[in-house]
């Protein structure tokens, strides 16, 4: 039996755009790793050309909904994890979901602050900064990519912890008396170079999140600043928002 898209939305919309609609119908009654039809079955089945099928699961993999494996197939995707915009560290927030929190150090070095980063973490120009590359990870999976910058005089010995794993947070905490406050936070979206798909596992040109941290601590000076890289089929945020008090 041959099956044509709905006739409200073939009349309405481009075909591809139709036969994604009930693409996404379908995706909701399957588990993560399924198989989906081949792009011959599909376009038998709905009287299109292969073309627009392509079309239709092009925009459904970059949307993080299938998974394309080159010479297997193509598969519903794994839910995204869904993270919640907080003050809190990446091992609390992979924790909070059920999975295990990794990390491999990329690098650890110290640079000279220019640029932004003297206003960013109050210092003058020129005063040394650590800087801190991690790949994060969640279950052994590739999940981002940190890099933290702390004021080297402020927290000179913290290098030793960091390069033994040890939390960053824990260590700023018990051994230097920080305690973090708030932070201000932007998030952006770009596409995977060639040196971070590499790393985290994924194609080049993948959608990926940009976020970068100021974080102050309760004294009110700024104590980290971090830019990282989330892979943008893996992640989403969430947050509460509350209307602003009225006076």
């Amino acid at each position: 039996m041959v099956e044509t898209l709905p006739a409200q939305r073939t009349q309405r919309e481009p075909k591809y755009w139709a036969l994604k609609q009930h693409l996404l119908d379908l995706l909701e009654s399957l588990p993560a790793g399924s198989a989906i039809p081949t792009e011959r079955s599909l376009a038998t089945e709905f009287t299109v050309s292969r073309t627009t099928v392509r079309q239709a699961l092009a925009d459904l993999t970059a949307e993080s909904r299938l998974h394309r494996v080159q010479g297997k197939g193509t598969f519903a995707a794994e839910p995204k994890l869904a993270q919640r915009l907080q003050l809190s560290s990446y091992t609390e927030d992979i924790r909070a979901q059920g999975r295990e929190p990794s990390s491999r150090l990329l690098e650890i070095d110290e640079v000279v602050a220019e640029g932004e980063l003297p206003r960013l973490l109050g210092l003058r120009t020129g005063a040394k900064v650590l800087r801190v590359r991690r790949l994060r990870l969640a279950d052994d999976e590739p999940m981002a990519l940190e890099s933290s910058h702390l004021p080297l005089a402020r927290f000179r010995g913290v290098r030793r912890q960091v390069e033994e794993g040890g939390s960053l947070y824990e260590a700023l905490r018990e051994r230097y008396g920080v305690e973090l406050d708030r932070a201000e936070e932007t998030i952006e979206t770009s596409l995977a170079g060639p040196q971070e798909a590499e790393l985290l596992g994924a194609d080049v040109g993948m959608p990926v999140l940009l976020l970068a941290r100021q974080t102050f601590a309760a004294d009110g000076k700024p104590v980290e600043y971090v830019r990282s890289i989330y892979r943008g089929d893996r992640y989403k945020f969430v947050t509460t928002l509350t209307r602003p008090s009225r006076r």
